[in-house]
């Protein structure tokens, strides 16, 4: 496409090339080159794209998502698709690394991962909803409600187990922002296995990087480095070893964190369950009306005052995980935060020696020590993020930024194409092109 003359319209007709280029019947894949199966937070991010022009088609990406729904309620973070070993389907030539037949509430005639990734899941629903008639949006609504509120009851159910408001992650996976410096930090720092300790000291882990898939991408400056790989694939093994049964996992588990990111979009999420159990007259039981409640109040508990900041927290010690990352600005995406808070959060956007760069809103700010323009969650601006933010820029009233943002968005877009992430200093595209997410939320974009 010749980006010099590109206009919205065109540029919303080659969005949707790549979502067609990258259906694969049942479902969209993130990208059919590199990301085969379906991930859970990529079909909600586009879904709310294909809404804005083919609403049958939504639906049956958030429909797939509930067909992979274990039976305590959980939605996991990958449906996996491919070829079939011990009667399930296996995870290409990894063997099936994720074995979710281990847990007896993963489902008998799907392959899944054993664990969740940040609940859009409501938003996706919503959103989809907004675009029917009151009579389909009822019969739509009624068509997902309760698996959806399985899903949000098992969240608080399993993840909040001291019962404070907040959900607990146990792998970076879960927040979808793999190696986010806050995550990193504590692993780097405190629960790094000795062995890739040694790998890592010696410069060895070089030699694990000839294994990986995308190593023949050239991208190697682009995604995690090798000992990050590691540690997060010894992480997996580590629950799989417990059969994902959290009850085993959080009795010894020492990596427990209530992320801000995906706790934002969780709050969020259940203002949207509310609504849609009120548009069907139905009530939320009310220990669940009590936890949604606690949560918005216990969100204001990771507020640092003196760096005016949002940061994770660690599950066991209630320590503030103080490393900046975009995760600073979901709160705002939460909607349940106070107006000065939210302005003073606003600041950092405008500020060019942290997050105000010329293609905002990079991953981890300028002046943090892990910042790399290129490094996948380490500096590079994600149209995802990008949209949660413009979302919560609307909510509290920041028109003019909200409208900023989405402008550079597109820019970006439209100079770079439909990458997965892009460089926040120049908007070149990096990671894989023809990313669905990019596709879907610029459609999404340009017709709002």
């Amino acid at each position: 496409m010749d980006n010099d003359k590109l206009t919205d319209s065109n540029l919303v007709d080659e969005a949707i090339k790549v979502l067609e280029e990258n259906d694969s019947g049942r479902f969209i894949q993130p990208n059919k080159s590199i990301y085969p199966h379906q991930w859970l937070w990529d079909s909600c991010f586009i879904a709310i794209g294909l809404a804005n022009y083919d609403l049958k088609r939504a639906k049956i990406e958030i429909l797939g998502l509930f067909e992979a729904q274990w039976s305590n309620g959980m939605i996991p973070s990958i449906i996996l698709h491919g070829k079939k070993e011990h009667g399930l389907v296996a995870y290409d030539r990894h063997n099936a690394i994720w074995r979710s037949w281990l847990n007896p509430n993963a489902p008998k005639d799907l392959a899944t991962s054993g664990i969740t990734q940040p609940p859009m899941l409501a938003e996706a629903i919503y959103q989809i909803g907004q675009k029917l008639s009151v009579l389909k949006r009822r019969e739509w609504y009624k068509q997902v409600y309760y698996p959806l509120l399985k899903y949000h009851m098992w969240l608080f159910a399993e993840r909040d187990p001291h019962h404070e408001g907040l959900v607990l992650q146990i792998h970076p996976w879960e927040i979808g922002l793999d190696n986010t410096p806050p995550w990193m930090s504590e692993l780097n720092d405190h629960l790094l296995p000795w062995w890739i300790r040694i790998l890592r000291d010696t410069h060895l882990d070089d030699i694990v990087g000839i294994f990986r898939k995308d190593r023949l991408l050239n991208l190697k400056n682009q995604r995690l480095t090798n000992v990050e790989a590691l540690a997060l694939f010894s992480l997996q093994r580590r629950l799989r070893r417990k059969n994902y049964q959290f009850y085993k996992i959080i009795d010894h588990s020492l990596f427990a964190i209530e992320d801000i990111t995906f706790n934002s979009i969780f709050i969020r999420a259940n203002q949207l369950l509310i609504e849609i159990a009120n548009f069907l007259g139905k009530k939320l039981p009310k220990d669940l009306l009590k936890s949604i409640h606690q949560s918005e109040e216990e969100l204001d508990k990771l507020w640092d005052e003196y760096a005016e900041e949002y940061y994770s927290r660690d599950f066991v010690s209630h320590r503030l995980l103080k490393q900046s990352s975009i995760g600073s600005f979901m709160p705002l995406y939460s909607g349940k935060i106070k107006k000065d808070r939210a302005s003073r959060i606003v600041g950092s956007l405008e500020n060019e020696h942290r997050f105000g760069t010329v293609f905002p809103v990079p991953s981890a700010p300028l002046d943090s020590n892990w910042f790399q323009a290129d490094r996948y969650w380490q500096g590079p601006t994600w149209v995802n993020t990008n949209w949660l933010i413009i979302q919560g820029l609307k909510r509290y009233g920041f028109n003019d930024h909200a409208d900023a943002l989405k402008e550079s968005t597109i820019e970006m877009v439209k100079k770079s194409g439909f990458w997965e992430y892009f460089n926040p200093i120049t908007g070149d595209g990096r990671g894989i092109t023809n990313f669905s997410w990019t596709a879907s939320l610029i459609i999404d974009l340009v017709k709002n």
